[in-house]
């Protein structure tokens, strides 16, 4: 297509992502009490402070209570947590309408593995999402356990919402990658051998990945992101090194390198009569009757 139809159905595309995710948005603002009880239960229930606990009791052990500051507060919290419900939940949507904007330009047996993508691509991105969640408990008690004794800690939501959005997204995403690797393997840019050379910088630089993503950049946070994404990085690896295989068995000459030959079948063959142009049907500069010179195909002669 040329480029003005390209950005028309990137266009559309984006269109079509967008009001899944606006729809979903929708419902969870009906619902966003509920679903911000949900996200900050397992935080509470870990460093929220206890009857007696509160501000100005004096306690000894840090804790922490959710706070809204300022008259639109609320409202703020409300859109933040109706976005990221939004965000998550219609993964499939969105992620469906980037393989459709990209499957035009595949061959029809590379459209049936994106297909298989797609469906392995929302569980990974909600696997993603959910492990975030699981890490807010951690997280929390990591940050709280820094705040001297005797003093009162109060987690504004809003601040809150932004790091949960945060690591929620930044999670899902990086339980793509591995896939992102198996797609660029399938369609014949990387190796699996490639990708088995890279394992010393991809831990290390998944490693620095896990500290930038993580808000507090404890070990053990990091580890948690680190080490999921580091074992599907091999499963990856194994999954290319599996599918070059299988293609190898396919192809005679995959073993060659770019400047080897392979074998060629250089049995002469007959090519059939060509065709004769008769000299009345030649155009006005070719040669007389006399010398007939080459053969000629509407009026250009076998090398032209």
């Amino acid at each position: 297509m040329p480029l003005a139809e390209h950005l028309r159905e990137l266009r559309n595309r984006l269109l079509k992502a967008v009001v899944a995710i606006i729809v979903v948005t929708v419902v969870a603002l009906i619902y966003y009490k509920q679903i911000a009880e949900f996200l900050t239960g397992p935080v509470s229930d870990t460093v929220g402070c206890k009857d007696g606990e509160g501000l100005g009791s004096g306690h000894a052990k840090p804790c922490a209570d959710f706070t809204a500051n300022g008259l639109l507060a609320p409202f703020t919290i409300m859109l933040k947590v109706g976005m990221m419900t939004g965000v998550v939940v219609s993964s499939p949507v969105w992620l469906y309408q980037l393989w459709a904007f990209l499957a035009p330009g595949l061959h029809n047996h590379e459209k049936k593995y994106a297909l298989g993508f797609v469906a392995a691509g929302v569980p990974l991105f909600l696997a993603g999402a959910w492990l975030a969640y699981a890490v807010l408990p951690t997280t929390a008690g990591a940050l709280v356990g820094l705040t001297p004794e005797n003093w009162d800690n109060l987690f504004p939501a809003d601040e809150f919402f932004d790091i949960v959005t945060r690591m929620v997204i930044v999670f899902g995403l990086a339980f793509e990658l591995p896939l992102l690797l198996v797609l660029l393997n399938f369609g014949g840019v990387i190796t699996g051998r490639r990708m088995l050379g890279w394992w010393r910088g991809m831990v290390i630089g998944i490693t620095v990945f896990a500290a930038v993503a993580t808000p507090t950049g404890d070990p053990l946070t990091m580890s948690l992101l680190a080490a999921p994404i580091v074992v599907l990085y091999f499963g990856a690896t194994g999954v290319a090194l599996f599918n070059d295989r299988r293609r190898r068995r396919g192809n005679p000459d995959a073993g060659l390198s770019d400047d080897e030959a392979s074998d060629l079948d250089l049995t002469p063959a007959p090519i059939g009569d060509i065709e004769q142009v008769s000299p009345s049907s030649r155009p006005n500069d070719a040669p007389d009757a006399a010398d007939p010179g080459p053969t000629r195909r509407n009026g250009y002669d076998d090398a032209t």
